[in-house]
């Protein structure tokens, strides 16, 4: 059984209140159930992380290096900023897909610099809260082989 991880950095528990226009109506709870039923019809170990403190997403990376088998991430902000967080990605061994609700590159020129793109098997972004299940079949095709 695939153990997969996805990680949810700053303001995503906002999903559903706010930028709509970017980031649709569902909350993160709305997609977390819809991750884990999908996870569940496939058998897939997913756990599921949020927070808003950068420290806390580098330990949850740094556990994921011993349990699991993929690591999904939107890092949210982070994702521009965080070298400590790419640091923490780097040492990975496993698969790491980078993920975004909205397409980054249609938005502000800042958010067009990731630090985890490079560390990255594959990106998803601008396909909405469909990219959670997106990537989730990407990484178990990835674990797959």
């Amino acid at each position: 059984m695939s153990k997969i991880i996805i990680l949810n950095g700053p303001n995503l528990n906002l999903l559903g209140e706010r930028e709509k226009n970017q980031y649709g109506s569902l909350t993160l709870k709305d997609i977390e159930k819809q991750c884990m039923d999908y996870a569940i019809k496939k058998k897939i170990d997913l756990s599921l992380f949020q927070s808003n403190i950068e420290g806390e997403i580098v330990e949850k990376i740094q556990e994921s290096r011993n349990n699991q088998m993929g690591l999904i991430i939107n890092a949210g902000g982070y994702t521009h900023t965080s070298v400590a967080i790419h640091d923490a990605l780097k040492v990975l061994k496993i698969p790491i897909i980078e993920l975004h609700i909205s397409n980054i590159y249609n938005r502000e020129e800042f958010r067009h610099k990731s630090l985890i793109s490079k560390l990255a098997k594959g990106i998803i972004c601008g396909f909405g809260s469909e990219g959670y299940i997106m990537a989730i079949k990407a990484m178990s095709k990835f674990l797959d082989k």
